[in-house]
């Protein structure tokens, strides 16, 4: 059984860690969160010690040191921005660091990253869930076994509605979040490369605070994508149905099925990165780069 510490435990995408990390068969010891509203901890792991001031964090999870408990993972759930801090602060604990996308905001940050992982010999890994989607891995099998020369045409929309909070709160921040191409973008890019090759060329006609699209040309295809977190965008048929997301892939015009198999991917991302199989922090640069130039795309 590990030892696990989560800082961002009150955030949208915390309860996908903490059930991981319970059906991996290991232990929370720690969480820390601005925010109190972490109930959640109650279904998982209600002895866990809980902290709303980093520095009191800080201090717990070094008397637990000194009384031999050892911290073997940090998960990062924290906003975008604090991402590269506390990936800091977890390796410099002695931890491995389990973080969620995006790893960080800019391409350089990850180049740094991997200094201080040699330094304290401890690893950082990312959740690229889209990567272990059965759908996903049976289309990258297809497309190698294409012919070698063919490029593919796709079509690739995400929607994802968000309401007023979005941005009143840091994701609705560009300096913050990232983006709209970081906050829902970043994982389709990432699938794609690692199916179609790194990136030729990438141009944007469109970029926004609630929406954006672009062409983003790869070595096996070329792909016209639109993001938006705007209820708007959504087509008439999923209004109709009263759905908030719609996510279409289509590739050389037939539609590419995979609305399902979501929702155990935290977990076995979690068991992948606990056998040693886990995704690399150097795996992350490539769609960080392709985020990093749509978020600066007018002054490129």
């Amino acid at each position: 059984m590990k030892n696990f510490a989560i800082i961002g435990v009150g955030g949208f995408v915390a309860p996908r860690h903490l059930k991981a990390i319970k059906d991996t068969g290991n232990n929370l010891v720690a969480a820390l969160d601005k925010n109190d509203s972490v109930g959640i901890l109650d279904n998982y792991f209600p002895e866990a010690d809980f902290f709303t001031e980093f520095e009191r964090f800080d201090r717990h999870l070094e008397k637990l040191k000194r009384k031999g408990i050892q911290i073997d993972y940090l998960t990062v759930c924290s906003p975008n921005y604090l991402h590269d801090s506390h990936i800091r602060f977890g390796l410099r604990i002695g931890a491995d660091v389990i973080c969620e996308k995006p790893l960080v905001l800019n391409p350089w940050n990850v180049d740094a990253l991997m200094e201080i992982e040699k330094e304290t010999g401890k690893n950082v890994y990312t959740i690229l869930q889209l990567r272990l989607h059965p759908a996903i891995i049976a289309l990258k099998e297809k497309i190698r076994k294409a012919p070698a020369g063919k490029k593919f045409d796709i079509d690739l929309k995400y929607i994802t509605s968000r309401g007023h909070w979005y941005h009143v709160s840091w994701k609705g921040e560009l300096q913050k979040s990232g983006g709209i191409a970081t906050n829902i973008g970043i994982h389709f890019f990432d699938a794609l490369m690692w199916i179609f090759g790194d990136v030729k060329s990438n141009r944007v006609s469109h970029h926004s605070n609630t929406s954006a699209s672009g062409i983003l040309e790869l070595e096996r295809a070329n792909i016209n994508w639109f993001l938006s977190i705007d209820s708007n965008s959504l087509p008439e048929a999923a209004k109709q149905a009263g759905k908030r997301t719609f996510r279409s892939i289509i590739i050389d015009g037939s539609e590419f099925e995979f609305s399902e198999g979501f929702t155990e991917l935290h977990t076995k991302s979690y068991e992948e990165i606990l056998k040693g199989n886990g995704f690399i922090i150097s795996e992350t640069k490539k769609s960080i780069e392709v985020a990093h130039g749509i978020r600066n795309w007018k002054n490129s």
